[in-house]
């Protein structure tokens, strides 16, 4: 009897990115003396968050390093409010200390991994892996996984298969024997479909939708969806 694994992954999944991200550039503003030329909280985390999909796929493609595309989304953002900066590296150095101390583990994340023991555990994430390593280190969920597999590593990023049987190779399982959890209906869960895994889509934001996909909206209900998905007749939770 072969065993089955779960395949996480990271950012808006078992870590809040999103809340962290506006918590972080909100205290940062506010240290520089810059939040009072927003019209409000939302317009000033909107122009962050406006530049970071269309600068990190092209970290993904290859195009950017991790830190280039740190500092390439700093000129950006400070461009639209007629800004400049000398040392990008310095500024985002002090958007992630203020990140740093806002981040947080969802709620439910370590009821869900409680629940499912019986289980190998990895992750796959679409980022660095030394940023990954240390994110989750010390927000103590590093230690809950057997295996990390980042983008950078593998030269491959989600929804490409790759990316997803690298992850699967990582714990040592086919991917028929492998579930995958994300909040991204494209990227996360189709993505691990298309390349042989079964999936799950974490629905955080209540979009709906996902036709032909399992949906949760909380990791609370992960553990019972896991009991009846078939992963075949040879493979079995330990």
């Amino acid at each position: 009897m072969a065993e089955v694994g779960v395949l996480w992954d990271i950012d808006d999944t078992l870590f809040d990115y999103s809340g962290a991200e506006r918590a972080g550039i909100l205290a940062h503003l506010t240290n520089l003396g810059l939040l009072g030329e927003f019209a409000s909280p939302e317009q000033a985390h909107a122009l962050w968050s406006a530049d970071v999909e269309a600068v990190y796929e092209r970290f993904l493609a290859g195009e950017l390093g991790f830190q280039e595309q740190r500092r390439v989304r700093v000129e950006a953002f400070l461009g639209r409010i007629g800004r400049a900066t000398r040392d990008p590296d310095a500024w985002f150095a002090g958007y992630l200390d203020a990140f740093t101390r806002h981040r947080r583990v969802f709620d439910d994340v370590i009821p869900a991994l409680d629940a499912l023991p019986g289980y190998r555990h990895g992750l796959l994430s679409n980022s660095s892996s030394r940023y990954q390593e240390d994110k989750l280190a010390a927000i103590g969920l590093r230690d809950r996984f057997s295996s990390l597999v980042c983008s950078d590593e593998i030269g491959h990023a989600k929804p490409a298969a790759q990316a997803f049987w690298a992850g699967c190779a990582a714990l040592g399982l086919p991917p028929a024997q492998v579930v995958y959890v994300g909040d991204k209906l494209t990227t996360d869960a189709r993505g691990a479909l298309a390349a042989g895994l079964r999936a799950v889509w974490l629905d955080r934001r209540g979009l709906g939708g996902g036709d032909g996909v399992h949906r949760i909206d909380t990791l609370a209900d992960l553990p019972e969806l896991l009991r009846v998905i078939d992963f075949g007749a040879s493979a079995t939770v330990l």
